[in-house]
């Protein structure tokens, strides 16, 4: 029983940090989606984004405040793969990502895409996790989140754009792949976290995806 709590209480933690759920990590309940496209602002959603190609979909509904492209670098590479894209779920604790899987070998440095304070450096469930609030992002201010990473800063640091906040940490959640979760918060509404990137750190281009082996897609 009381490991059973522990399991829980380690789960939500990690969830209030990174929306990583148990069934996030572990990609039994979620497809493999590519995430849409980066510009200068994003907003939230509560449904995935409909294919602009399907001459049916509807017009996405915007919701939530608006995502300024503050990003002056990618969090791990120059343009790494993406594994996963952001999949916003339907209802607060339904599946879906919260976040995106950016592919890169373990030992990567990674780095913070904007400048801020570092609001949290530690393990939870296991994982080593860094968020960092954003400066000049309004009130609550943006928070980016970061794992697995083995921190080489401490609470209350203040990074600029490009610092290093630790190494990309082993095990992965991306099957056969090792990736970096990256993931982007305002209070309690999760967003687009490729939405801070500007078009000049994007090309202009769809994000480039690998396929995840070793995940099962629902049926």
């Amino acid at each position: 029983m009381r490991k059973r709590r522990y399991a829980w209480l380690t789960a939500g933690v990690l969830y209030a940090l990174t929306g990583l759920l148990p069934a996030d990590a572990a990609g039994a309940n979620s497809p493999v989606r590519p995430a849409p496209p980066p510009t200068t602002t994003r907003t939230t959603g509560t449904a995935p984004a409909p294919d602009p190609a399907d001459p049916k979909a509807p017009e996405p509904a915007p919701a939530g405040p608006e995502v300024p492209a503050v990003a002056r670098t990618w969090p791990v590479g120059e343009r790494p793969a993406i594994l996963r894209g952001w999949n916003p779920p339907a209802t607060p604790y339904g599946p879906g990502h919260r976040g995106v899987d950016l592919a890169s070998p373990p030992g990567t440095p990674v780095r913070a895409v904007a400048p801020g304070r570092v609001s949290f450096a530690g393990r939870v469930a296991g994982r080593g996790v860094v968020t960092v609030e954003l400066t000049g992002t309004g009130t609550p201010p943006l928070r980016t989140t970061y794992e697995p990473v083995r921190p080489s800063v401490e609470k209350g640091t203040e990074v600029a754009a490009g610092d290093i906040l630790g190494t990309l940490d082993t095990p992965s959640h991306c099957g056969g792949h090792t990736c970096l979760h990256w993931g982007l918060r305002r209070g309690a509404a999760y967003l687009n976290p490729l939405s801070l990137l500007p078009p000049w750190l994007t090309d202009n281009a769809p994000p480039r995806l690998l396929p995840v082996l070793g995940v099962p897609l629902p049926e």
